[in-house]
């Protein structure tokens, strides 16, 4: 990814703390404040493109996952917010906002009368598509300033770092 020509935010974190504390060894709040970094800088850039559709990051995860499940774009609810990473009652909350939209609906489960389905409506997979492809567009701006090879080398290691914290558990 090259060498870094100026220093970054984070540089100035890490020589504020060997100043303060020297017996301190800070070395991995340099790649966990960057990726940090990164995170906030990179959520600010992909909530423009989700606001241009009327969409939160939030509604624009929970639509895209309906859509990535392949027709007829329907899942259960408990296999949505596993795969988002919130509480049930939290995707209870997400999915009325979203039906009241339009662009969810909630269907009778064909196999088990005590539950539902969440499908995308016409309206909600018209507008996930239009969305998607903005998005990765998005990405591809973004990441334009990596070369090909450094951009793999980057995703390798972000790659590892994710198992690490993973097997780790939560």
């Amino acid at each position: 990814m090259g060498t870094q020509l100026e220093p970054d935010a984070v540089d100035a974190i890490l020589a504020q703390w060997h100043r303060e504390r020297p017996d301190l060894d800070v070395t991995p709040m340099g790649p966990i404040g960057r990726i940090n970094r990164c995170s906030a800088l990179l959520q600010r850039r992909l909530d423009q493109t989700f606001s241009t559709f009327g969409l939160t990051h939030w509604e624009f995860d929970v639509l895209a996952t309906l859509r990535r499940s392949g027709a007829p774009f329907r899942l259960a609810p408990t296999t949505l917010f596993s795969a988002l990473m919130v509480s049930s009652g939290t995707m209870t909350h997400r999915l009325k906002g979203l039906e009241a939209r339009g662009l969810v609906q909630r269907l009778a489960h064909p196999d088990d009368a005590r539950s539902l389905l969440v499908q995308l409506t016409p309206d909600g997979l018209a507008l996930i598509d239009r969305a998607v492809a903005a998005h990765v567009a998005n990405e591809h701006r973004i990441l334009a300033g990596l070369k090909g090879s450094e951009l793999s080398a980057l995703d390798a290691r972000l790659s590892k770092l994710l198992a690490l914290l993973e097997s780790a558990g939560e």
